[in-house]
């Protein structure tokens, strides 16, 4: 059995001319949906653009400790 979506469906849509498109669309579309939406997206875009590549996808730990200068 599939599980239902995490969110409500979401439809925004329009008809223009591709020269008249802009990007006004698209940043308004992606501001409703929030951040959350916005890095689901593009992880999974990430984890397609690997897929079959035999590449580790995991977030590299550089900073080992934050402390305050001066004072």
């Amino acid at each position: 059995m599939e599980e239902p979506p995490k969110t409500p469906l979401f439809v925004m849509s329009r008809l223009v001319r591709l020269k008249d498109a802009g990007r006004s669309f698209d940043i308004e579309f992606w501001q409703r949906l929030g951040s959350d939406a916005i890095f689901e997206a593009a992880a999974k875009m990430v984890e397609e653009a690997y897929a079959g590549k035999n590449v580790d996808l995991t977030f590299q730990r550089s900073v080992a400790c934050f402390r305050k200068l001066g004072s």
